[in-house]
């Protein structure tokens, strides 16, 4: 049985005057009304003039070389960026999930010619991925998915549908797990690969899904004859299923997994300054000490990532506790504002609530479902 591997990272001052730098860019950005701030930022949330601004500071791309557009820095750089526009509220959705997952495989799988070409383009934020592993009937199980790459004379020929696609509407390339060659038995694992799918191609059709909220932000992708070239393909044919497992260790460990409904609570303590109640203390320590925890565990996550190390069970286990925290942390504010009459409530708190309750649910859903990942933890600590 394997112990879990969180080390203490020691303070850094020099990332402390980068926080600083951040901080003064969102205030002077809030203050001139450019953003609203929104929990769920980074899913539901894009301004791809917003992620232009960022681009030209040098806050996205951060972590890759010069030579493609990045800034060859740090991922605890890269994290600070990340804390920051989160605990803001600000609109990055547009840039996110290439800067986050998909910048990386490139980094690692693409041609030099894609590579030159693609990355320059995000670390700009002018260009824009979204993710294709979910299907109807393969959400949490991805190795059941159906969509399929036929390799033909002139590159891959794909068919199928994705759903629950952030951002695609705005998307530029999608990377997606598509069944290559069938699989070997019982084992789905085999024959999945993932292919970079240029979105404006013909026969991609993009549909929005409207949540309750009213926000169309999701959208099913169907893929009708799509052709696409050969060197589309993202690492090994048939590596596909080692892949995600890596990628979904950046999707799930860092902060947007428990600071997405932070802007939700630091609006209320706004509110409910010298208001609260002595039950409301201690709904509210309960919450920092949570949110403290988890952002250690998340920052040493980004430290082993620094590392070379990809530490997929503990981004498993910070997933899994961090869900709970924001779903939580929304039902806790609610009850902290029992002691301020709603009709005292600005117009932002009323605002803020609203989306927050509206788009706490998925939360244990998107990048793996509650129970995978307590699976996942169950069988680091050999009890399955």
């Amino acid at each position: 049985m394997q112990r879990f591997n969180f080390p203490v990272v020691q303070p850094d001052p020099a990332l402390e005057e980068l926080r600083a730098d951040l901080q003064a860019f969102l205030k002077e950005e809030r203050d001139a009304d450019n953003f609203k701030p929104e929990p769920e930022c980074w899913m539901a949330s894009a301004d791809p003039e917003f992620s232009r601004k960022m681009g030209k500071r040098g806050w996205i791309g951060l972590t890759w070389s010069s030579q493609y557009g990045g800034h060859d820095k740090s991922a605890l750089e890269r994290y600070i960026v990340t804390e920051e526009t989160l605990r803001a509220g600000a609109p990055v959705g547009a840039h996110w999930i290439a800067d986050r997952q998909h910048a990386p495989m490139l980094i690692a799988h693409g041609t030099e010619a894609q590579k030159l070409d693609i990355l320059p383009r995000i670390a700009a934020g002018e260009c824009y991925f979204a993710i294709g592993l979910s299907e109807p009937g393969a959400g949490s199980d991805l190795a059941n998915v159906k969509t399929s790459a036929e390799k033909v004379s002139d590159g891959w020929k794909i068919n199928g549908q994705k759903v629950w696609s952030s951002g695609a509407h705005i998307s530029h390339y999608m990377v997606a797990l598509l069944r290559t060659s069938p699989a070997d038995g019982r084992n789905r694992h085999v024959g999945l690969s993932q292919i970079m799918i240029d979105l404006s191609l013909p026969g991609v059709t993009i549909k929005p899904i409207v949540d309750l909220s009213g926000d169309a932000h999701f959208n099913e992708v169907y893929f009708e004859d799509v052709i696409v070239p050969e060197d589309c393909l993202l690492g090994d044919e048939g590596g596909g299923w080692a892949q995600v497992t890596g990628e979904l260790a950046m999707e799930r460990s860092g902060p947007e997994r428990f600071l997405s409904s932070y802007i939700t609570l630091e609006t209320a303590l706004r509110q409910l300054s010298g208001k609260m109640g002595s039950d409301s203390h201690g709904r509210l320590g309960k919450l920092i000490a949570n949110l403290r925890t988890l952002k250690g565990m998340s920052w040493a996550i980004a430290n082993l990532l620094d590392q070379g190390v990809s530490p997929e069970t503990e981004a498993a286990l910070v997933k899994d506790l961090g869900n709970r925290l924001e779903n939580d942390l929304t039902l806790q504010v609610r009850a902290l504002l029992n002691d301020l009459p709603s009709e005292d409530w600005s117009p932002d708190m009323r605002r803020i609530m609203n989306i927050g309750v509206l788009r706490s649910p998925p939360n244990t859903l998107r990048g793996g479902t509650t129970e995978v990942m307590r699976g996942i933890t169950a069988r680091q600590l050999g009890l399955r």
